[in-house]
This record gives structure tokens, sequence and C-alpha cells, in this order.
């Protein structure tokens, strides 16, 4: 596996990535019109842009092709966290998850924060990171529950 920073031309290949995964993977903790409604997004390119431009984005590859990612805004907080679907339980993540936090540390960030799905939520209590809280969010009218999580580092 190799590990890259992510420049624009990786955008399409993260999106399409990222809507296959959660219509996988979360499958059994949200419903379809949830998952719908989380998926939309990706409608929102200039948000999509911001994060390749000002967050650290880092791509896992295997054979040129990206397996996952994760992302560090200012230096302390996950904004996604994303493994291919093909590729789940293998290390993966607690690859990419390592990297970011030796990233975090660089930044002289004292926690690392995430607001993490019902479906990743066991992943980052295994990696030390506490609930500092449920949150009921509204997409397309639909509501997305996750978590605000948070780890000393």
């Amino acid at each position: 596996m190799d590990f890259r920073k992510a420049t624009i031309s990786d955008l399409s290949e993260m999106q399409e990535m990222y809507i296959e995964t959660i219509k996988w993977v979360c499958k059994n903790d949200y419903t379809p019109l949830q998952i719908d409604a989380w998926v939309s997004g990706l409608n929102n390119t200039e948000r999509w842009l911001k994060v390749i431009h000002n967050q650290f984005v880092l791509l896992a590859l295997i054979e040129n092709k990206i397996v996952g990612y994760g992302t560090l805004k200012d230096g302390n907080y996950i904004d996604f966290f994303c493994v291919h679907k093909n590729y789940q339980r293998q290390g993966i993540a607690d690859e990419i998850f390592i990297k970011l936090e030796l990233e975090a540390k660089k930044e002289n960030s004292k926690t690392m924060t995430a607001d993490v799905s019902i479906t990743a939520k066991p992943f980052f209590e295994k990696k030390g990171f506490i609930i500092k809280g449920e949150q009921k969010n509204i997409r397309l009218g639909v509501e997305l529950i996750n978590y605000k999580m948070e780890k000393e580092i």
C-alpha cells in the first residue's frame, strides 16, 4: 500500500468511492432515504474543492487505485474518513488514522475531533475517541444521526 497527498485530479475517484462506500457499508445503520440525503453532499462541488485545497488529504493506494482516504482540517478535525467498500477490514483505516494522528501532532494539536457516523463509531472508539454528544442533522428534510467525538493526543 502506498500513501500520497491528494490533488484535484483525484477528486472524481474520491467522490465515486465515497458514494459507493456509504451505500454499501452504512446500509445496516441508515435507511435508503437517509443514505440518499447523505450522499447528496457530493453536489456541493465548492465544498469538495475546499477540502482538496485547504485540508491535509491523505490517499491510500493499492496498484494506483484509491482504496481509502482521510482528511485533516485545521490540524485536528477529521472531516472525511473513507475506506473503499471492497477493501474493508484489511487494516487500511488503521494506517490512514495513524498518519492523520501524526499530522495532528506535527500541527501541535492537543486533541483530534470528528463527526462520526453510527457505522464508524466503533472504529473511532477503538482509537480512543470518546463521544461528546449525539447530533441530529437535517439534510434534504431527512434526519441523520452522528456523533461528535474527541480524542486527546
